[in-house]
This record gives structure tokens, C-alpha cells and sequence, in this order.
């Protein structure tokens, strides 16, 4: 009984801590579903802070970028917070002419959003 009282400690520490998805490609309407599965996943176990990693992310379309609003939105209703990290030259021109770069907390690396307060 001791031993399960010891790893639900360490789930709820775990659960506290930042957690960061990677993504990686083209995220368009064929590829949306799966990463709409991974980021669902992310959320459910309710990290404080979520950070969605772009760095090797090439494409975006507007399934693409619905996806990543419903995940913001599950993460802030709960009250956590949620960011994208290490966008990629020539993807930062579809979020700025859709306006999400005033809508998502974006941060150059994934360090510097885990160091966010």
C-alpha cells in the first residue's frame, strides 16, 4: 500500500512539471487528426504549462493552426498556460497574416518558453 501511495506522488509531481510536444513537417488536413490525438493526450494530464515545440515543423494550414487554438483553449480553460516555441522562418508569415502571433505566447526556443513565469 505504501508503494502505490509513493507513485501517486510521483504522478502528481510529474503531472506539475512543464510538459513539451514535439511536432515535425507539414501539418495540413491529412496530418491534423493525429496531431489533434497527441496534443488531446497532452492535455489531459493537465501540465501547468504546456510547450508545443515547431522547430521542425515546415508547413502549417488553417486545419493545422485550428488545432493548435483548440489545445490552447482546453489548456487556458483549466488554467494552465500554453505556447509555441521555435518557429520556423517560413512558417511565422502564416500566423502573423492569420494574427495568431497576437493570440499565441511565442517564444523563439523551447528553453526560453519553459523559462516563462
Amino acid at each position: 500500500m505504501k508503494e502505490s501511495s509513493i507513485q501517486y506522488r510521483v504522478f502528481r509531481i510529474m503531472a506539475a512539471q512543464p510538459k513539451v510536444v514535439p511536432l515535425e513537417g507539414e501539418i495540413d488536413l491529412h496530418v491534423s487528426p493525429r496531431v489533434t490525438t497527441t496534443l488531446n493526450a497532452a492535455v489531459k494530464a493537465k501540465p501547468r504549462n504546456l510547450v508545443i515545440d515547431m522547430e521542425n515543423v515546415s508547413y502549417i494550414d488553417s486545419s493545422g493552426l485550428a488545432v493548435l487554438i483548440e489545445a490552447m483553449q482546453k489548456v487556458e480553460k483549466y488554467g494552465g498556460k500554453f505556447a509555441l516555441a521555435g518557429l520556423q522562418e517560413n512558417v511565422k508569415p502564416i500566423f502573423e497574416i492569420a494574427r495568431l502571433d497576437q493570440v499565441f505566447q511565442i517564444y523563439p526556443d523551447v528553453d526560453s518558453a519553459l523559462s516563462r513565469e
